[in-house]
């Protein structure tokens, strides 16, 4: 076996370096034939190897894929989330948005949220590390340095794997915002384009992030950049009126001098110099000669209707109030220089949070110029979280225009950073502060604030981990289906924690957690003799993808049914792969 796999790395690695061309042309079609025939290979093995000998070169980023700890984990393990209910911070109001913060490692929490909301996701914002080499990044427990051979692979590994599961994460109306700097930002632009498509890039947003000027530097950079892609940027583009930004108005110019039935109005220009310049028509009216906006005849009819009006030596045309405030938005441009700087974002986590040491946090109104230019009532996530400055500007804007927009926070916990800044920051900033300043900052009460940590349970297909995975299933449902109210009756009947859990918000959504499959007869039963609007979501434990769809055939008007924790187990298996035991490669 030692021997086919060094015969096949030197096979393949003459192919891709295509130094064999050099000495005589390979034939494909004769090398195909032998790996099919060669032995000691499984199906896949042989599929995969078919693969790389029909690859081709193509443009784009080349790495050496660099293993990552956290993915091993997940070879034997799968990651579930755990809710810590003594930090959950709940709204009186039943209608106010669940927010999440998960801690644990991204690569985890994001295979949760495969299961959770894979396609759900309308905005996501991430400011990821930007590898500067100053102990920024870290890869396996390690910083990684500027004299690390692997730097940018490593980098590229870490960010690839996350990046790919992001973009099943966003709905085809989704955007992503990435933050970054000049040290992989040609690599993060076209690793971008590999996974999202070179289509789908939006824009390259240059945000202004600094005032002060770095006096023992050849240029001084005051600059980082926002990588902006799509899913499918032809959604994007059906609803470009919510992609453009507000235009504020300045009634005070608005005047109605002659008692326009059509309201106030200002003159904006129809003739000048620059006229010749862009071919406009040269003719005379009203006794003034010059290079007109609109022909002769155009001209005439505004007039007639009363929109040209003349001032001493020039003319101009009527525009409304009313049409000034009809206008839909401008297009957001490329140049931001006012989303805030790093100094603003630490002055107001300073404000908030003033034992934090967190060193560059990002600025709010950054956030916020992202968001506005979704709807506001979309599902956000930032993975990358840092100090919770994405939770912040949620919050923030759904006060000021009455949205209803949820967010998805994930960090880990390296120095309690999201038990003592992330977590603190947005619970003071729900339930009130006192600044730096001895002033009282209400609090944004209209939210609820859930935490998670990622935990695990064995992989292994077994009946046991079967069960364990059930039954570590609740909180990612909850997750799931935005329900959280748990309540120890079903439509009447007590319910045995050992049977199941159910969840009842008492607005009509219900969800029934089912682990023992032998109360299935009764729960159809109880089901039956129920009087109630809408269904009942049933996920019920089951050895296959079989849901008991017979059982509960005489009320399949009154349930949604899903087999658990087969429908888990496929959403994971398309991000991590296949079970395969460690001992196995080891042959």
């Amino acid at each position: 076996m030692k021997r086919l796999l060094m015969t096949g790395l030197l096979i393949f690695g003459a192919i891709l370096s295509g130094r064999t061309a050099m000495a005589k042309k390979i034939d494909k079609e004769a090398l195909a034939n032998k790996i099919k025939t060669l032995a000691g290979l499984d199906a896949e093995e042989r599929s995969e190897l078919l693969g790389l000998l029909s690859e081709r070169k193509k443009y784009g980023l080349v790495w050496e894929e660099k293993p990552e700890d956290v993915e091993e984990v997940m070879r034997e393990q799968l990651p579930v989330l755990a809710e810590v209910k003594e930090r959950a911070i709940v709204a009186s109001a039943p209608s106010a948005p669940n927010h999440i913060l998960i801690e644990g490692d991204n690569l985890h929490a994001l295979t949760c949220l495969t299961y959770t909301h894979s396609n759900k996701v309308d905005v996501i914002y991430i400011d990821p590390p930007y590898n500067t080499g100053n102990k920024d990044f870290v890869y396996n427990d390690r910083f990684v340095d500027k004299e690390d051979a692997f730097r940018h692979s490593k980098w590229l590994s870490f960010m690839e794997k996350r990046l790919r599961i992001a973009k099943g994460l966003l709905s085809d109306k989704g955007v992503i915002f990435i933050s970054i700097d000049d040290n992989e930002f040609a690599n993060l632009k076209l690793l971008c384009d590999e996974i999202f498509g070179e289509r789908n890039c939006l824009a390259t947003v240059v945000q202004k992030s600094r005032d002060s000027i770095s006096g023992d530097l050849l240029f001084s950079p005051n600059h980082n950049y926002l990588l902006v892609y799509a899913k499918k940027q032809e959604c994007v583009f059906n609803e470009r009126d919510i992609f453009r930004i507000p235009v504020v108005v300045d009634e005070s110019k608005f005047k109605n001098p002659d008692n326009d039935p059509r309201g106030p109005w200002k003159l904006n220009p129809v003739d000048g110099p620059g006229g010749a310049r862009k071919g406009n028509p040269y003719y005379e009216f009203l006794g003034i000669t010059g290079y007109y906006r609109y022909s002769k005849e155009m001209m005439q009819k505004y007039y007639d209707d009363g929109l040209i009006v003349k001032r001493r030596n020039s003319l101009g045309k009527k525009y409304f109030l009313s049409q000034a405030k009809a206008k839909k938005g401008v297009p957001p441009t490329t140049w931001w220089d006012d989303a805030g700087t790093t100094t603003k974002g630490t002055q107001l986590l300073q404000s908030i949070v003033p034992e934090s040491d967190f060193n560059n946090p990002k600025p709010i109104e950054l956030i916020e110029r992202c968001l506005v230019l979704r709807h506001n009532d979309a599902c956000v996530l930032d993975f990358f979280a840092g100090s919770g400055t994405t939770l912040h500007a949620v919050m923030k804007l759904n006060a000021e225009d009455s949205g209803k927009r949820k967010c998805i926070l994930v960090t880990n916990n390296e120095n309690e950073i999201c038990e003592k800044v992330t977590y603190e920051r947005n619970r003071r900033v729900i339930q009130g502060y006192t600044n730096a300043k001895g002033e009282a900052v209400p609090g944004l009460q209209d939210n609820s604030l859930r935490y998670y940590k990622t935990e695990f349970v064995p992989r292994r297909p077994s009946p046991r981990n079967a069960r364990a995975l059930m039954a570590a299933s609740v909180d990612l449902l909850c997750v799931k289906n935005d329900l959280y109210d748990e309540v120890p009756r079903f439509f009447g009947k007590k319910l045995k924690k050992s049977a199941g859990r159910y969840f009842d918000d008492g607005r009509g959504r219900r969800m029934l957690v089912l682990f023992d499959e032998t109360t299935v007869p009764s729960v159809a039963e109880t089901i039956r003799g129920a009087s109630f609007k809408g269904k009942v979501k049933i996920y019920v434990f089951a050895h296959g993808d079989y849901a008991y769809n017979e059982e509960f055939e005489e009320v399949a008007d009154k349930v949604e049914l899903c087999a658990l924790p087969a429908a888990i187990r496929n959403a994971y298996r398309r991000v991590i792969g296949k079970y395969r035991p460690q001992e196995e490669d080891a042959k």
